[in-house]
């Protein structure tokens, strides 16, 4: 612009757009985003089958573990409420602050080719080798088809951010648009708790882990005081919750230049979370561990933003974006497919909680009594389940298009909708031990294996307390399948 020419409109493409201030006669940016988004995932969960259930079902015939025992459709609708204020401080930089109000979160496990059927649910849900057996001589399942979550509403989490515009290619030709920033996500509601909504009679919808027969009376102790001594409030259900509980850190950056009528662009975001002490992660963060920890999350894009037809001087303009996207997510323990339906469980195989750690003792059919063995000490903490599994790591492919059309200097609106793909990967990922310790023969438990030499236990280390075989031994795994999800959103944007 000439010296003295008034400012218009002069903002590159949504992507890479920072509200400032003290810019001119622009001495303050304030900008307000209200939106609506509904968002929908399906999935189909699978369970590896063990060689002698397979070959009595004829699903395999060979000497190997298939993936190929249907269980059921997972589906799951959101309805969100994405609110956002955008302070200008200075050129290029931007505090803001984000509150995803979710409206409606609707969780459910159907019938997947017949897997509803009666005798078909007993095989796909089988419980452990040791599960109790129901009045009918049957083992417990591990959850029953259809199972519904109750529904969830809530503030998501507070986000605080802040963005830096690097380079500007509106201020100099020169250099394409650049810009950077961070944002610090605090869960602030009831994190996730697993809950049935269809609970038998006289059990917990959302039972405390430690509350191993769903009745709302704790493992082992007098629900009396251990109510006056606010520990676990007898005959109590906790809420069903839905933030994360967690504390995340996402970073991102975004590059773009601006050629005529199209603006290319291409960036990453990543997302570390730290549990917070009131979610369930605490409960696992043990010696014997190998995973627990939330999963790390990035994203890499790549886009082209089209600017078909502008009209400066009135600041008006319309703006189609197209965008791919790929992800990564790692290995952690996380809110799977199936959190709410495994840790509300009845199954004695998962309520009956595990013990941290081992300790040494005399082997008691030994005749001399210098033999020592490795049992379960009963003096540890007790571990029991809450639902988190270790999710294996996996990636995700995304397409997404919107439209946005800035109706004057004050106000503009944007349409979109995205379609996400990903990759298979199992939800009950745990190994029976953490080959980290493996110099204590008192505290490895089952952690050994024969040497070939001379017949003597080779300790592989120490058992893991999250390690539960009913759903993490191989051939007994459960893995999501066809994967995909669906999300639709409007906003309007008041800038002043």
């Amino acid at each position: 612009m000439k010296l003295g020419e008034p400012r218009v409109l002069s903002e590159p493409g949504e992507i890479t757009d920072v509200i400032d201030a003290f810019d001119g006669e622009d001495v303050f940016d304030l900008h307000l985003t209200i939106g609506y988004q509904y968002s929908f995932k399906s999935s189909h969960i699978r369970r590896e089958t063990n060689i002698s259930t397979a070959q009595n079902l004829q699903l395999s015939t060979g000497d190997f573990t298939a993936s190929n025992m249907n269980v059921a459709k997972y589906e799951e609708t959101t309805s969100r409420l994405n609110t956002r204020i955008d302070i200008g401080l200075y050129h290029d930089i931007a505090l803001y602050f984000r509150m995803p109000i979710v409206l409606s979160n609707d969780r459910k496990l159907t019938d997947l080719n017949g897997t509803e059927a009666p005798g078909v649910q007993e095989i796909v849900l089988a419980g452990g080798p040791n599960e109790q057996i129901d009045p009918m001589g049957r083992p417990t399942k591990l959850f029953s088809l259809p199972f519904n979550s109750p529904t969830r509403s809530g503030i998501e989490y507070l986000a605080v951010g802040a963005d830096f515009g690097f380079m500007n290619q509106f201020r100099d030709a020169t250099k394409p648009t650049w810009i950077a920033g961070f944002e610090v996500r605090f869960g602030i509601g009831d994190p996730l708790h697993a809950c049935n909504a269809g609970a038998a009679t006289g059990q917990m919808q959302c039972a405390y882990p430690s509350d191993v027969n769903r009745n709302g009376t704790p493992d082992g102790m007098d629900p009396t005081t251990l109510a006056d001594e606010g520990v676990f409030p007898a005959g109590q259900s906790r809420p069903a919750g839905l933030s994360r509980g967690t504390t995340g850190l996402e970073l991102h950056s975004f590059i773009s230049r601006r050629i005529k009528y199209i603006e290319p662009y291409a960036g990453f975001r990543t997302v570390f979370e730290f549990p917070q002490d009131k979610s369930d992660f605490g409960q696992t963060d043990l010696k014997g561990s190998l995973v627990n920890h939330p999963p790390l999350q990035g994203w890499v894009y790549g886009g082209l933003q089209i600017i078909p037809w502008e009209h400066r001087e009135q600041f008006q303009r319309v703006t189609f974006d197209t965008r791919f996207g790929a992800s990564y997510r790692s290995e952690g323990r996380d809110y799977s497919e199936l959190f709410d339906a495994l840790g509300s469980s009845n199954a004695a195989s998962l309520r009956v909680p595990s013990y941290a750690s081992y300790t040494g003792a005399v082997d008691p059919t030994d005749p001399t009594g210098q033999r020592r063995i490795s049992v379960a000490d009963p003096g540890s903490q007790k571990v029991y389940f809450t639902g988190i599994t270790d999710v294996a790591a996996f990636m995700g492919m995304q397409l997404s298009a919107s439209a946005t059309w800035q109706a004057g200097e004050y106000i503009k609106f944007t349409v979109g909708g995205s379609y996400t793909r990903e990759q298979s990967h199992i939800i009950t990922a745990d190994q029976p031990c953490n080959p980290d310790f493996s110099n204590n023969a008192d505290a490895s438990g089952p952690c050994r294996a024969p040497a070939a030499a001379n017949g003597t236990a080779r300790i592989t280390g120490i058992p893991n307390p999250n390690y539960k075989p009913t759903i993490d031994a191989v051939g007994r795994r459960f893995r999501a399948d066809d994967t995909s999800l669906w999300d639709a959103w409007v906003m309007g944007i008041v800038m002043f």
